[in-house]
């Protein structure tokens, strides 16, 4: 087995080593990236990831981008650490936003709207009894 430090300058490992060890899923940093999980699978094989698209894996898994670029077993005991004391951890899966609670929040708006409907429904009801 390879020491993490023989991997320092290759991105796509250090992306998957730091996604292991804050419990991380490719398919959420493949959401995060809107990209499937195949392509984040090729990603993590990847040499070198361009800097925009490390920027943005660095704010889904929230480390610097230098700790993806440069990372060693050292640094990632510090980096994990830091982000389990940080108030923005959510779960075990550090993302910008929660898909659970877009799905929830879709799902309030919906059941909203179907009250709304019953109500105006029993209304007419009770409006059309009143006529006859």
């Amino acid at each position: 087995m390879e020491s993490a430090l023989s991997e320092t300058g290759h991105h796509g490992h250090n992306i998957k080593r730091l996604r292991d060890l804050l419990g991380v899923k490719q398919e959420t940093i493949a959401m995060g990236l809107h990209i499937t999980q195949q392509a984040m699978s090729k990603l993590e094989q990847k040499e070198q990831v361009e800097d925009e698209l490390l920027e943005k894996i660095s704010k889904i898994l929230n480390v610097p981008v230098e700790s993806i670029k440069n990372f060693d077993d050292k640094a990632a005991i510090n980096i994990v650490s830091n982000t389990f004391n940080e108030a923005s951890f959510l779960g075990c899966q550090h993302v910008s936003f929660n898909p659970l609670d877009k799905v929830i929040e879709l799902y309030e708006r919906l059941l909203k709207t179907e009250q709304e409907k019953i109500v105006l429904l029993e209304k007419t009801i009770e409006a059309l009894k009143n006529k006859v």
